[in-house]
């Protein structure tokens, strides 16, 4: 690699900015081990803002026709998914913030108002 840090193993942090290792070095925790809590909701957007931003209203039960701010997804704005006002969408949300949250996936126009609201979040087929 060329540079070496005499503190590479008391400060693993340090040396991977340093040298710019990626998360599967021994000298970094790797990014998918962590832990996040997430609380996964099913919502309808409301109104679209600039910078992929959108207001959406929820339609599970446990938080029923609460409205979030809330951006879309790295992963969809990667695939350039289209969002418009009356999509339905998967909101993940963190519980320190109840009023912010994160598109993840956006629904079928076909899926089953049913099928949206149920415990697990996932469609069923007809």
């Amino acid at each position: 690699m060329g540079f070496w840090h005499p503190h590479a193993l008391s400060r693993p942090l340090s040396i991977c900015r340093i040298r710019g290792l990626s998360a599967f070095s021994p000298f970094c925790p790797p990014r998918f081990l962590l832990s996040k809590e997430v609380i996964e909701l099913v919502g309808r957007i409301e109104e679209c803002f600039p910078n992929a931003t959108f207001r959406v209203r929820i339609l599970s039960e446990p938080a029923k026709d609460h409205e979030l701010l809330c951006h879309l997804a790295g992963r969809m704005r990667l695939h350039r998914v289209r969002i418009l006002p009356g999509d339905q969408v998967k909101v993940e949300m963190t519980p320190y913030d109840l009023k912010k949250g994160r598109i993840v996936y956006r629904f079928r126009p076909g899926t089953p108002e049913s099928a949206l609201t149920e415990s697990d979040n996932t469609p069923t087929t007809l």
